[in-house]
């Protein structure tokens, strides 16, 4: 059963166009590549997994597999936004299913029908274990399905295991903290929309700072941690962690190219390079062109079969785009440059910077430099709070 899994994962990571760690992760090891770690926490529990594709290590074999083959009783199956397969489009209603290649019955958390589990379910478990490449932004939901999740577990008093993957966006903290009057499907903790953490250290900061829902007794949390990693690291990702982040280019401008998600923008879902590029059929001052199509990932993208007219970034050069942080600079330019017969923002815009004030500094003319000079401060106290669970340099 190991190798069904791992050839299906082996055959994804060749196609997603992500190339191996560097050599600067080479003595790096994940959680999930270290048993004498995590087995100890397992064995004689019953355990409920929430993982999807991209539980894999750097042989491609998945955590699911390797727990089966340790002879951990894995009893249920959880799976984030884009399913347990990682194949449904963003935002997709995913429903509870069977995975096809155990038999284990797989349960969605996406979706606001999803929880509180049932009683069935929770009888099932004694321990939630959560192995999930995140990309470390705020409004990527991965952290949030955790989240929920621990809610669970502190609620009905299981044990919550977390298996603990480096952040590609890791040595960035920026962006606005969320003004919890925002709070949404998009954005769920007061942290900014970068926040540098890892899953493991994101799920320590949300038990020591109190932010579970009340419950009776404290979370009982472990989180295995990785070897010979460091904040700082450029960790290449194993695979996609959604359907349409096709490369690290695309992950390290997926902060500012997101917010395009907002606006009447394409950010090029439905093109060979989403989050590499915007425009739309009527931007002025649009030297590329390009028209999204429905492909698989993105079956009915923003503005499809339109040419629309904007910017290629696709030859940023990265070290630019991660010095950068959060860079307002691609949604001004667009603004400025689309008629204002179009209304450019929608209220999906608010939800992602998770600061009603950016939307309105960007229509009263504020540069990027101006606008991010005013979320400075809450970042900075951001970093302070952050330091007291850091597990890593």
């Amino acid at each position: 059963m190991i190798r069904v899994f791992a050839i299906w994962a082996a055959m994804a990571a060749v196609l997603l166009s992500y190339s191996l760690p560097s050599a600067a992760s080479d003595t790096l090891k994940l959680a999930n590549e270290r048993p004498e770690a995590y087995l100890p926490l397992l064995r004689g529990k019953k355990v409920g997994l929430l993982s999807n594709h991209t539980g894999i290590d750097r042989d491609s074999v998945h955590t699911l597999d390797k727990l089966l083959a340790a002879g951990v009783n894995v009893t249920t199956l959880f799976s984030p936004e884009h399913g347990f397969r990682g194949d449904a489009d963003a935002g997709q209603k995913v429903g509870n299913a069977v995975d096809q290649q155990t038999g284990l019955p797989v349960v969605s958390l996406y979706g606001s029908k999803s929880l509180p589990l049932s009683a069935k379910v929770i009888d099932d478990v004694d321990v939630f274990v959560v192995d999930l490449q995140d990309v470390g932004l705020r409004f990527y939901t991965y952290y949030i399905t955790m989240l929920k999740l621990m809610d669970e577990a502190a609620r009905e008093e299981k044990e919550f295991v977390v298996f603990d993957r480096p952040n590609p966006l890791g040595m960035t903290v920026d962006g606005p903290v969320l003004d919890m009057s925002l709070k949404s499907g998009v954005g769920a903790l007061p942290i900014p929309m970068v926040h540098g953490m890892t899953m493991g250290e994101l799920a320590r900061m949300i038990v020591g700072e109190g932010w579970l829902k009340q419950t009776s007794s404290p979370l009982a949390l472990t989180v295995v941690e990785m070897e010979g990693y460091t904040h700082d690291m450029r960790f290449q990702l194993l695979n996609r962690p959604s359907p349409n982040l096709k490369s690290m280019h695309a992950v390290y401008l997926y902060p500012s190219t997101c917010l395009f998600e907002g606006t009447a923008m394409s950010l090029g879902r439905g093109t060979e390079h989403p989050f590499e590029m915007y425009g739309h059929p009527e931007m002025r001052d649009g030297e590329y062109t390009f028209t999204p199509r429905s492909m698989p990932g993105a079956k009915n993208p923003p503005l499809a079969g339109k040419k629309c007219r904007g910017r290629n970034l696709q030859g940023l050069p990265d070290d630019d785009i991660i010095t950068g942080g959060v860079n307002l600079e691609y949604v001004i330019d667009a603004y400025r440059n689309m008629p204002r017969s179009v209304k450019f923002f929608t209220s999906f815009f608010d939800l992602l910077t998770g600061d009603r004030s950016i939307r309105r500094q960007i229509e009263s003319g504020r540069s990027a430099a101006d606008i991010k000079a005013s979320w400075q401060e809450d970042v900075e106290q951001f970093r302070e709070m952050r330091s007291k669970y850091l597990l890593y340099r």
